[in-house]
């Protein structure tokens, strides 16, 4: 780049950055801002001025957004707001909005008070009669959903369902609860639980039912894949890295012509009570189908329900 394109640049970026300066900045107000979920670069120019004006920054870890501070040069004091404290933070936050300041509200990464601590402040600080503004920027679940094609504009529906529950049983009871939904579903993993998360998929949703993963989103290894279920293990065992990182999965929406009925006729029905009473759900649905011919993944779910 030639010193006269830099020289633009730093006037374009000086000149913009008066331009957000010179908006109107409430006092006694609670900033709610997103901040980049891996790429330094995604940080608005607005979130950027909103963290520099604040009188100080509530932060899920105060670490981790120093390193985010440090590299855009803000120096804006911060204060612990996290999942133990939120209640404490909260009652500190509106004290302090009565003396007319400004204080930001800021999460590890992404948008605080979705899947991130936060909400309760918010309520609490709207319940003081004080202003709460959203500063919108990155988003894990929307960089996902950007990327899957899961979506249409004239179906613009999906539902987000944060992070699995970590216990097998708990996690396939509530994957078939989110499975009855028709449209997209986005669900959040680590890596250490992703094998057995994605297999409970596949049973519950059947090998045919779409996914796509999306792992290390914004950051240099970024990896967006879309493919049917039953093909998932393999595409992951083709390169050991694809199960590192943080996880977002998008299952898309089943086609309407795979909807089933949940009823079992009374034979089938016999079949599977007797093979629940002496096997877990998963060999029960399987023997059950080779059985009766109905697809494993109803009769999965079906014996999902029937589990105290």
């Amino acid at each position: 780049m030639t010193q006269a394109s830099l020289d633009e640049t730093a006037l374009t970026w000086k000149r913009h950055a008066e331009q957000v300066a010179g908006q109107h900045w409430p006092e006694a107000s609670l900033y709610v801002v997103a901040t980049p979920i891996g790429n330094l670069g995604d940080l608005s120019l607005r979130a950027w001025e909103a963290l520099r004006r604040c009188d100080a920054i509530a932060a899920e870890d105060t670490r981790t957004t120093r390193q985010l501070l440090d590299a855009w040069g803000i120096s804006t004091p911060l204060m612990a707001a996290h999942r133990h404290n939120e209640q404490q933070a909260a009652e500190l936050i509106i004290q302090r909005l009565s003396g007319g300041e400004r204080i930001a509200l800021v999460s590890d990464a992404g948008a605080p008070a979705v899947s991130d601590p936060g909400a309760r402040i918010v309520r609490q600080v709207q319940a003081a009669g004080y202003r709460v503004v959203p500063l919108p920027g990155p988003s894990a679940v929307v960089a996902a959903l950007m990327a899957s094609g899961a979506t249409r504009d004239e179906d613009p529906g999906f539902a987000f369902a944060g992070f699995m529950p970590s216990k097998p049983l708990a996690r396939r009871k509530w994957l078939a609860r989110w499975l009855g939904w028709t449209i997209p579903v986005v669900l959040f993993e680590t890596p250490h639980r992703l094998q057995a998360a994605l297999e409970d998929l596949r049973d519950l949703a059947g090998p045919d039912r779409v996914l796509t993963l999306a792992r290390e989103l914004s950051k240099r290894f970024e990896e967006i894949h879309t493919l049917p279920l039953g093909q998932v293990a393999e595409w992951l065992a083709q390169d050991a890295h694809r199960t590192q990182g943080e996880f977002v999965l998008i299952l898309h929406a089943a086609p309407a012509t795979a909807e089933i009925s949940d009823d079992l006729s009374p034979d089938q029905l016999r079949v599977m009570q007797a093979l629940l009473a002496e096997l877990s759900v998963r060999d029960a649905a399987r023997i059950g189908a080779a059985a009766t011919g109905v697809p494993r993944d109803r009769l999965y779910q079906w014996a999902l329900r029937q589990s105290p």
